[in-house]
């Protein structure tokens, strides 16, 4: 079984009806990138609405915005992070079974 992410990805990888490649791990990456552009553009976004409410709430976004959006930045990684963790899980195990020589045997039944 191979867990190739790198050099056969793409359209061979998403016609793998054997699930023998990941593509997740890939995709994590443009995904954070994405998250981060998003975080970026609600906090622009948010910081161009308080001008219409008024001195308080530019200083308020100015001052509360980044941290959220940090905070929101933390969060997200995070989330990519444990889903990075559960395909790696999966890949290493695979490697184990393999050096083993298959999956184990069935305990015998009492």
């Amino acid at each position: 079984m191979e867990h190739d992410q790198k050099g056969d990805g793409g359209i061979a990888a998403l016609l793998d009806f054997g699930f023998k490649r990941f593509i997740t791990l890939s995709v994590i990456k443009v995904l954070y990138m994405l998250g981060i552009a998003v975080i970026c553009l609600a906090l622009v976004i948010a910081l161009i609405s308080s001008f219409t409410m008024g001195v308080m709430a530019v200083i308020g976004v100015l001052i509360v915005g980044p941290i959220v959006a940090l905070l929101y930045l933390i969060f997200f990684r995070i989330w990519l992070e444990l889903i990075v963790v559960v395909f790696r899980i999966g890949e290493n195990t695979s490697k184990l079974v393999e050096m083993r020589g298959g999956p184990p045997a069935a305990p015998p039944m009492p």
